[in-house]
């Protein structure tokens, strides 16, 4: 649901007497079920509709009531019965309960009439009938206003749906359907707040703050085994929750709270009283049974215990042992990473999110035992986050949809220190930089090019059905297209083993794919076979030059991009005849694509290896070391195959923070005229060469960069004024020669009608809602009345740099629906400046 982190004016239930009830005073042992979803619920979302469905009785039997007083219209009540009805529920077994003490804006009806059917004999016996009970997202006080007495005391309706509930019906709901499950119902406020210590039991909000205490109120108590929180890891609530739990779950026997992610469902099995994770996202557990309450705005939260559940993990809710995915994976003593990872400080960090970046940089690392994150406001007064390894701490890795990563984690410790951090100007921070040495390839006259691309920015999954189907559709049209699969990036054949699955699902015939001998890797999983020996000399004979030129379609799977060169450029770096067949189809009308490694290599001048923050302060390095100079270090460049004739493209953009490292390449090796492209994961760019037009497809976003107007200080080393960035999502599009956008259609701009009016606190750590770059934009600068320019910052050993992110007059911002209720955002031409600076923490 569109909506702001802030405390709707309402009427508080049991104003500054409030306590938090010892239980739920159910009188009978619950046979029934809970679903809880953490908002923006998708209608897609197939695994959390069948768990509702199927614990209501089935499609065929279950009768459902959906409550809609959360929210201000009947439209996500209209919404939700009608992707009941597309699950297979009988539209006549589905009701929206006249249960609201308000009016909907989109009804000629004035349903604050419904006000008293709490208490009414009819709306009683209308529950009793029911399978199922919904509640949808919106407002929780308006849930828990209707539902309970002026006394605080249940009504007859809620008593009604408790004793279906006690007798086996299944309670769920999203967003403020899910905060009023627990008897602590959060019902505003965000982690800044929390860790400050600052609770309330009345509406606070302030838009004049950057932050807002914690607002606790009376649940409806379905949930018995802690609180819960829900839009948690996109609006980054670990502080607000942890706060809470330790306020009021220290020494209880619940001890853990659970912060649910959007598109996400923790499902509640009372009679076996185990829980179940189902969904898109996960559910972040919050052990403070070794924590102890401090004093005001001192220490306020140590010794908590974090733990992270995935799809298909599971917790035993008496006993608080966790089950994980079966096909996982322990990492630790078998850890993957090794590499000294920077503290998370804004944007710039790789992995920002807080579950990614302790994955990655600590939990799957073998290089350290600790890492660090900031929470802060606008003067630099916050916390300092350090979460640490212990005895217990373990990793669990797998793949999902593919061969997306998907990490579970147990036992990561977090402690919280007041901090005041400082910034200063400082024009010498970044003396030391060294520009790259790199030599731009001479651009070869190429001609018209009739071919495609679908470049893909990693972690593909394999139900994305729109990438899919624009590389399958691209080729040439043809129902019996030929389409080879390029396996020189990986260490394994496993990537083009599933890719061509992968095809096969989506109607491509076996027998017209191949995977082609093309790589300087000896592949374990094959016997008696050195691949890297025998197939290098196969790149320039004329048999498999005529070979490709027999195929419509060629894809590049990820790993190590400087492979790919290796085997298809030759040692004096000139094309091999591998590379020249393969631009003599594309300029003939094929199609190529790739991911991760497969995209690095679209654009003539290569990104192969170094980090964000690293190489704005260092510069660039010749020399590349594999896994540390991907995760991190100064930029490092290579001659790319070129076959994006339009800028610099970067890949993983959001979820390794790569905006830096782009920005620096395109400054000193790209053409200022061109626009550059940073492409996040599981998203590609369709680029449509006779057009001249680039389509995003998938489900993230591509950020633009352009520096036609950029300005720098040659006092100054990485220091630039004029960047402009703009951040397009599925549907649209750039114009290659005027360098125009066309946004979807479904979104309307937000230039005068901003949803948002708020100060917003810079973006400072892994606990910064809305924490990647196009959201924490969109949210809090372009859909923000409240804010002319936000910031960022990122820094490592006292040096770093400020970001700071402003509305000009050709600003303008998009907003719709996706996929239910979900924001979509797009947006153009915020301007960024870029500051060195020296930094204190005290």
């Amino acid at each position: 649901m569109k909506k702001r982190i802030s405390m709707l004016a309402a009427a508080c239930l049991l104003a500054s007497s409030f306590s938090i009830p010892a239980g739920a005073a159910g009188k009978e042992e619950i046979k029934g079920s809970l679903v809880i979803a953490g908002g923006s619920l998708g209608s897609s979302n197939k695994a959390v509709y069948d768990a509702f469905i199927d614990r209501a009785g089935g499609a065929g039997k279950a009768k459902i009531g959906i409550i809609p007083a959360a929210s201000g219209k009947m439209k996500s009540s209209n919404e939700f019965k009608a992707d009941l009805v597309k699950y297979g529920v009988n539209p006549a077994n589905v009701e929206i309960l006249p249960i609201s003490d308000h009016d909907f804006s989109d009804t000629d009806f004035d349903e604050k009439q419904w006000t008293e059917n709490v208490n009414k004999l009819e709306t009683v016996n209308q529950i009793k009938e029911l399978d199922a009970i919904w509640f949808v997202g919106g407002d929780q006080l308006k849930i828990t206003s209707t539902l309970f007495n002026d006394k605080a005391k249940r009504t007859k309706a809620l008593d009604a749906i408790w004793d279906i509930y006690e007798k086996g019906a299944v309670i769920g709901g999203t967003s403020a359907g899910a905060a009023i499950m627990s008897d602590v119902m959060i019902t505003g406020g965000d982690s800044l707040g929390g860790l400050k210590g600052e609770f309330t039991t009345k509406d606070q909000s302030n838009p004049d703050k950057e932050y807002a205490p914690v607002y606790i109120e009376k649940g409806l108590g379905f949930f018995q085994h802690g609180i819960v929180d829900q839009h948690f890891d996109e609006r980054a609530r670990l502080g607000r929750l942890a706060a809470a739990a330790v306020k009021y779950e220290t020494n209880k026997k619940t001890n853990y709270s659970y912060g649910i992610d959007e598109d996400t469902a923790l499902i509640v099995d009372n009679k076996t009283k185990t829980a179940e994770i189902a969904g898109r996202g996960g559910v972040t557990v919050v052990d403070t049974s070794k924590a102890k309450p401090a004093r005001k705005n001192l220490h306020p939260v140590n010794n908590v215990e974090l733990s992270f559940l995935s799809p298909g993990d599971k917790i035993d809710l008496k006993t608080k042992a966790f089950t994980f995915r079966s096909d996982k994976l322990d990492t630790r003593g078998y850890e993957y990473y090794s590499f000294k990872p920077l503290d998370a400080t804004g944007v710039l960090t790789s992995y920002g999110r807080l579950k990614p970046y302790l994955s990655y940089s600590l939990v799957d690392n073998s290089s350290t035992d600790s890492v660090k994150s900031y929470l802060y406001d606008s003067k630099g007064k916050g916390f300092a986050l350090t979460f640490s390894k212990t005895e217990g701490t373990n990793g669990y890795w797998g793949y999902q949809d593919g061969q997306k990563d998907d990490y579970s984690i147990v036992k990561v410790k977090m402690d919280v220190s007041p901090v005041k951090v400082s910034f200063k100007k400082d024009d010498k921070a970044f003396k030391d930089y060294k520009p790259s040495n790199f030599t731009v390839p001479s651009k070869q006259v190429r001609g018209d090019i009739k071919g495609n691309l679908v470049i893909a920015g990693g972690a593909l999954g394999s139900t994305n059905e729109s990438v899919y189907k624009s590389f399958i559709d691209l080729a040439n049209g043809k129902t019996d297209a030929k389409f080879g699969i390029i396996p020189a990036a990986s260490g394994s054949l496993k990537s083009s083993d599933t890719f061509k699955k992968d095809l096969i699902r989506y109607g491509v015939k076996e027998e017209n794919i191949e995977i082609l001998p093309i790589t300087v890797t000896d592949y374990k999983s094959t016997e008696n076979v050195d691949e890297a020996d025998q197939w290098e000399k196969m790149k320039n004979t004329d048999e498999f030059a005529a070979k490709i030129k027999n195929l419509d379609a060629i894809w590049f799977v990820g790993g190590d991009q400087t492979n790919i060169t290796k085997a298809l450029l030759n040692a004096d770096q000139s094309e091999s005849k591998a590379l020249t067949a393969i631009w003599d189809i594309y300029k003939e009308g094929a199609v190529l694509g790739g991911t991760s490694a497969g995209a690095a290599i679209m654009s003539d001048v290569m990104l192969a290896g170094g980090g964000s923050l690293d190489t704005l302060a260092k510069g660039f390095t010749d020399t590349y070391d594999g896994m540390q100079q991907q995760e991190g270090g100064p930029g490092y460049l290579e001659r790319g195959l070129g076959f994006f004739q339009y800028g610099i493209i970067d890949q993983h953009f959001d979820n390794k923070a790569r905006l830096g490292r782009l920005i620096a390449t395109a400054y000193e090796k790209g053409n200022r005229n061109q626009l550059s492209y940073g492409i996040d994961e599981d998203t590609a760019m369709v680029v449509r060469n006779a057009e001249k037009k680039i389509e995003v497809v998938g489900r993230a976003g591509v950020t633009v960069v352009d520096l036609s107007e950029v300005q720098t200080n040659p006092a100054a080393q990485s220091q630039y004024k004029n960047i402009q960035l703009s951040s397009l999502a599925e549907g649209d599009a750039v114009d290659l020669k005027t360098k125009e956008f066309s946004i979807s259609e479904h979104k309307v701009s937000t230039t005068g009608y901003e949803y948002g009016d708020y100060q917003a606190a810079p973006h400072s750590g892994v606990l910064t809602p809305h924490g990647t770059l196009s959201k924490f934009i969109s949210y809090n600068l372009v859909d923000n009345f409240g804010e002319k320019e936000v910031k960022s910052y990122a820094f490592n050993q006292g040096k770093g740099v400020e970001l700071t992110f402003r509305k000009t007059e050709k600003t303008d911002g998009f907003w719709g629906y996706k996929d239910g209720g979900k924001d979509d955002y797009s947006f153009v031409n915020a301007v960024l400046d870029i500051q060195p600076v020296s930094v204190k923490v005290k």
